[in-house]
């Protein structure tokens, strides 16, 4: 078995019948086009680990120069990946929802840039291939895009959905 395969990446809910719950993680699983709730508790234990390591440099002394700039570097690595605004500061953390985190995976960043109608298919579009961030293909729709990145994410121009996009390329062939 490999390094480090035999450990989740995430905590399941304590209680497994809890209905309001259900049916939030159930609405959660369709507006994001999630395929099951383990990526959805992967997200909640990843905005569980922020929070985490917010309080903990909330609750260390402020004026001690290491503990700034651990706040700085976690600070610019949340900004860097679009969870947090710049004007943000490291007690807005606390505030976050899991909406944050969703909003900045591959498959949703495909769907809101309109390059697939449904967030399912903009799903299928990634795992079978024809979604590219830059000049890099990505096959994992939790895949995290950066703020600068955001404007990458487009069909791979050899992929027969690019010429839906561009109907000059299809009828010069």
């Amino acid at each position: 078995m490999p390094l480090g395969t035999d450990t989740k990446q995430y905590e399941t809910p304590n209680h497994p019948y809890q209905g309001e719950r259900i049916s939030t993680e159930h609405s959660l699983l369709d507006r994001y086009g999630l395929s099951n709730k383990e990526e959805l508790w992967r997200a909640q234990s990843q905005l569980r680990s922020y929070r985490r390591e917010a309080r903990d440099l909330l609750g260390q002394a402020q004026g001690d120069e290491a503990v700034q700039r651990r706040s700085e570097e976690f600070l610019g690595r949340l900004k860097r990946v679009g969870i947090l605004d710049e004007a943000d500061e490291l007690g807005d953390i606390l505030s976050l929802e899991i909406e944050d985190v969703l909003e900045r995976r591959l498959q949703t960043v495909a769907y809101r840039k309109g390059l697939a109608n449904t967030p399912q298919q903009a799903r299928q579009f990634i795992v079978h291939g024809h979604v590219v961030v830059g000049d890099q293909r990505h096959r994992v729709p939790s895949y995290v895009v950066d703020v600068d990145e955001e404007d990458l994410v487009a069909f791979d121009e050899t992929s027969p959905l690019a010429d839906d996009l561009h109907p000059e390329r299809a009828e010069g062939q």
